[in-house]
């Protein structure tokens, strides 16, 4: 599934709810995914990591569609040819800057 189709899915299964919900709450429940990502890291169990994964990605699509972000759209513009850095493939940027 392509990200444009991806984020369509995600609006029709939560797209009125997210709306209600509103930016600031989404991007809540997003940094809370986060959260439970690292934590099952930590614990180092895959099935909850590729678990928290999806939410992860689920919640950024939901973001996005709140906000009226086209991910397929940005993401190709910033990092569909090089590194957005230093221009190259593979990227040649030193760690740390």
């Amino acid at each position: 599934m392509e990200l444009r189709a991806f984020q369509r899915h995600m609006d029709e299964l939560y797209g009125m709810k997210d709306r209600r919900r509103g930016a600031e709450k989404t991007l809540l429940w997003l940094a809370e995914e986060i959260g439970e990502l690292f934590r099952s890291v930590r614990k180092g169990n895959k099935g909850e990591i590729e678990e928290e994964f999806a939410d992860v990605v689920a919640w950024i699509f939901s973001a996005a569609n709140v906000l009226g972000v086209d991910l397929q759209e940005a993401v190709l513009r910033k990092y569909g040819v090089a590194c957005p850095k230093c221009g190259k493939k593979p990227c040649e940027c030193v760690e740390g800057e």
